[in-house]
């Protein structure tokens, strides 16, 4: 009945105008990823106890991320400004909600979202809006808030539904192409491993950066939400230096971010161990910078999961 009532709203729509979304001018591209045609879920309600309640949609789709210097921002402010927008051009809203109302993790890691760290999720602030028009495009944003910056995504569907912002394109951010497909949780529940791309050590040392992880806030975000779930975190190395010396010090960083995820997250220190490899485990050569750099790493682990 609710779907019904959703798409009779769909139908009596104004005709849709051409969509051309001003982004806030401090808003940088981190992430694009598009598809000539295929089909994406627009959900209409909230996580629910059957699930995300959702509509296929099917056409060209665009999706995009963005990285807002917006401090002290919250999602519904970044994402207040689009909704009147997409509204003025046509697109009627069929679901809006924040972190609370939309149902939280489970919401969260039921939609489509581009990996981290080019789209980051907080899942304590996060606003979720979908909206559709009579032709059947469809657009759904996503904003997000972190410490120092608000994160931005805008997945649109169909022909009249491409958002053309001005905001420039950076560098890739350097994560892996694994990462970048797949994402950090999926990888990490599919595989039962998944490396932290998103922290970061002063080089030569066990020192964690105090800058935001945003795979570190997922994780404990999961280990929140799942608490018979627990994890190794597991350092490496390359082969520069003797293996005791970079046994110590992989061991060390594993340790660090252990330590993190207990103080800044509240996690129980019992469900997280910390061993350090060295250079005893490498993803790739260690003969080349590419290859050294891809070793130099730090991975979580799924060991058990009870209850």
């Amino acid at each position: 009945m609710r779907r019904a009532v959703i798409l009779a709203l769909i139908l009596s729509a104004t005709p849709v105008l051409p969509l051309q979304l001003d982004l806030p001018q401090t808003a940088r591209q981190t992430a694009e990823r598009d598809s000539a045609l295929a089909q994406v879920a627009l959900p209409v309600a909230p996580y629910g106890a059957d699930g995300l309640d959702a509509v296929r949609i099917e056409g060209p789709v665009q999706r995009r991320a963005y990285r807002v210097a917006s401090q002290g921002l919250t999602p519904l402010q970044l994402l207040a400004p689009l909704r009147t927008q997409i509204e003025a051009a046509g697109y009627e809203v069929v679901l809006d909600c924040d972190q609370d109302s939309c149902g939280g993790f489970d919401f969260r890691f039921a939609i489509e979202v581009l990996p981290a760290p080019n789209m980051y999720v907080n899942i304590r602030a996060y606003h979720f809006i979908a909206a559709r028009t009579a032709a059947g495009d469809a657009i759904m944003l996503l904003a997000s808030a972190a410490q120092s910056a608000g994160y931005l995504q805008v997945i649109s569907v169909g022909e009249a539904a491409r958002p053309t912002p001005t905001a420039p394109v950076p560098p890739p951010t350097g994560a892996t192409p694994d990462a970048l497909a797949t994402g950090f949780i999926a990888t990490l529940l599919a595989t039962g491993a998944a490396v932290v791309h998103s922290i970061e050590f002063a080089v030569g040392t066990t020192t964690l950066s105090d800058a935001p992880s945003p795979e570190m806030a997922e994780l404990a975000a999961l280990m929140q939400d799942r608490p018979g779930l627990e994890i190794a975190i597991v350092g490496h190395t390359d082969t520069a230096g003797g293996l005791d010396a970079n046994i110590n010090v992989s061991r060390a960083r594993a340790a660090a971010v252990r330590t993190r995820l207990i103080e800044a997250y509240g996690i129980d220190p019992a469900r997280i161990e910390a061993a350090g490899m060295g250079y005893l485990a490498p993803r790739a050569s260690n003969l080349t910078p590419d290859g050294r750099e891809a070793n130099r790493r730090v991975e979580v682990i799924v060991v058990r999961e009870d209850g």
